[in-house]
């Protein structure tokens, strides 16, 4: 069978997997000028649609970014920075200067401390070997923090090509629409035609005569919880909406489960702690004595305790425990994926469960 090549971005050609990078409809390969579906949507409707790519092919073309000169943005979740930071990023930048952007930031309650959630992602970048140049929190939905960000990032470009890279689901080609939009808008800078890009489905985004913001497709990493939840329970535990904290005042051998997702355990505490749980509204939170915990997770698992519902529940690990001796200072313990509690400043022992492969880490407290 003859091997077709994407007239846009230069990707191989399948008519097979809608959801995966070079597809085109069966209907399509007749034409002259064969693009993929993701070129077809830019073209047509100025809209980048996001692809999952093995972590092998996105290493691949990470590797030409070094040769060339330009700014890297790493677009990240607020709700998984762990899991949506691409923790091999620092071997392939080279001297380009890297750009931590952190979508969804309408979602986290008015009271948490920006500057501390900024001053968080530089600290989790450089434990994987990232140094940052600037953070900037955003929503690419709602537009939050989007013009300055846009205005920072002509600034820090100089003039040379922009790279957006990041993991699937974190709004990444939210964030490119809302950009490509604004531009057509005020500066008719944009068109809805592009140039080819180079393997492996780059796609050059035009900004001027000289250079261009280039969409790289998204990465699968194994270490977000959305990789084992089935859409349906993906939508429960993502926020729509600012997150309402909920309080519970916790003794020691009590439990919450956080759906069937995720649990804590009050392993040891002197005195009744109050503990905020800051999770998508609709998640549900179960109280409980730890001694029966086990007990009810096995047997309401995807009924009481859920997500995960019967579709997730054949793919998602099992849960693992992880314990936390927390003093000196008021602390988040945080879910990757899921959201984070926050524990008061005092002598504290708290046991915490997730899948296995999915990260809880403790940070300083943002609220």
């Amino acid at each position: 069978m003859e091997v077709i090549h994407c007239q846009g971005c230069g990707v191989k050609i399948q008519t097979t997997d809608e959801n995966a990078i070079g597809y085109a409809p069966p209907a399509a390969l007749s034409r002259e000028d064969v693009i993929c579906k993701r070129c077809f949507r830019l073209r047509h409707y100025n809209e980048v649609q996001d692809v999952d790519l093995t972590a092998d092919d996105y290493l691949k073309m990470l590797q030409s970014i070094e040769k060339e000169k330009g700014l890297v943005l790493n677009v990240v979740d607020l709700f998984d920075v762990q899991g949506s930071l691409i923790k091999s990023l620092h071997r392939f930048v080279g001297d380009n200067p890297v750009v931590l952007v952190g979508n969804k930031v309408d979602l986290l309650p008015h009271s948490v401390n920006l500057n501390k959630v900024k001053q968080w992602m530089k600290k989790t970048a450089k434990d994987f070997g990232l140094t940052v140049k600037d953070v900037y929190l955003v929503s690419s939905t709602s537009g939050v923090g989007m013009d300055e960000t846009a205005f920072e990032i002509e600034r820090l470009r100089n003039g040379k090509d922009v790279y957006v890279v990041g993991c699937t689901n974190v709004g990444k080609s939210t964030f490119i629409n809302y950009l490509i939009n604004k531009s057509i808008e005020q500066q008719n800078v944009i068109t809805t035609s592009y140039f080819p890009g180079t393997t492996l489905g780059f796609i050059d985004i035009p900004l001027d005569e000289n250079s261009s913001m280039i969409d790289t497709p998204g990465i699968i990493n194994k270490s977000q919880i959305s990789h084992y939840l089935s859409e349906k329970d993906l939508k429960e535990i993502t926020p729509k909406k600012e997150i309402k904290p909920i309080v519970f005042q916790l003794d020691q051998e009590q439990t919450v489960f956080i759906g069937g997702l995720a649990r804590i355990d009050i392993t040891k505490s002197d005195k009744r702690e109050g503990i905020i749980f800051h999770f998508a509204n609709n998640l549900h939170l179960h109280r409980t004595k730890t001694d029966k915990a086990d007990l009810l997770y096995d047997q309401h698992l995807g009924e009481l305790l859920s997500p995960p519902t019967e579709e997730s529940l054949d793919t998602l690990p099992e849960l693992t425990s992880h314990t936390f001796k927390l003093t000196g200072g008021k602390k988040d313990i945080v879910f990757s994926g899921l959201g984070w509690i926050t524990v008061p400043d005092r002598e504290i022992t708290i046991t915490a469960y997730a899948p296995k492969g999915i990260e809880i880490i403790v940070r300083d407290a943002i609220i």
